[in-house]
């Protein structure tokens, strides 16, 4: 899948779009589309990585105990067991995948 074939999400102020890309018995890859306002809260993967890849946009993320403002394009690694989320602090869609690996 390239970025022009990705589906065509565009979510209002404070909601997020969701839309899964790939699923195997391994791995699965969600891409989440953050309207301004919009975030998915901390929360964790015990027996998975977690892997964003920011596409479009700036997100406020969260791992652990840290925040971090990030522009796209960016790749941030959230390591099993540790809290992670998003948000979009900006007036402008946010566009991000998440990789799970392996599929908990």
């Amino acid at each position: 899948m390239t970025l022009n074939e990705l589906p065509d999400i565009d979510p209002a102020e404070g909601e997020v779009e969701t839309a899964e890309l790939v699923v195997e018995d391994d791995v699965l890859v969600k891409l989440f589309a953050l309207g301004p306002g919009g975030a998915f809260d901390p929360h964790v993967h015990d027996a998975s990585t977690n892997v964003f890849h920011l596409l479009e946009g700036e997100v406020v993320v969260t791992r652990g105990d840290e925040t971090e403002t990030l522009t796209a394009p960016t790749v941030v690694h959230n390591p099993r067991g540790v809290e992670h989320g998003a948000r979009n602090e900006s007036d402008d869609r946010a566009l991000l995948t998440a990789s799970l690996c392996p599929l908990p």
